[in-house]
């Protein structure tokens, strides 16, 4: 799991091919595509993707309530058989310059390819 330094580097980081920022949980499918591309590793980074829930594109606070009915929808797409096979990924609540984001890390996986839908 990355610190919260890592995070706070990666989150203002525009740009980051390991990052995707999203204001709300309004499009499940771009995220689910997100954590499909990180587990992927195309470009060979070797290192988890991040997705912020609750951040804008340029990396600011989207004062989104992180509920806990939030992390548990971002921590099924792990196994809600759309990705196959299972990703290995964390889904936090994390205070990051003073944001409450729910922070999704995707490792790599060991077998690719990973597939969505």
């Amino acid at each position: 799991m990355l610190t919260d330094r890592e995070l706070e580097i990666l989150l203002v980081d525009l740009e980051s091919e390991l990052v995707e920022r999203k204001q709300a949980l309004s499009d499940p499918d771009r995220i689910r595509q997100a954590i499909c591309a990180y587990a992927n590793d195309l470009p060979g980074h070797q290192r988890p993707g991040v997705i912020f829930v609750g951040a804008r594109d340029d990396g600011t606070c989207a004062n989104l309530d992180i509920t806990d009915d939030l992390l548990l929808r971002l921590a099924q797409m792990r196994d809600d058989g759309a990705i196959q096979p299972f990703p290995s990924l964390t889904v936090n609540r994390r205070v990051l310059h003073g944001c409450t984001l729910a922070v999704v890390e995707v490792q790599p996986s060991a077998a690719p390819p990973v597939r969505y839908s």
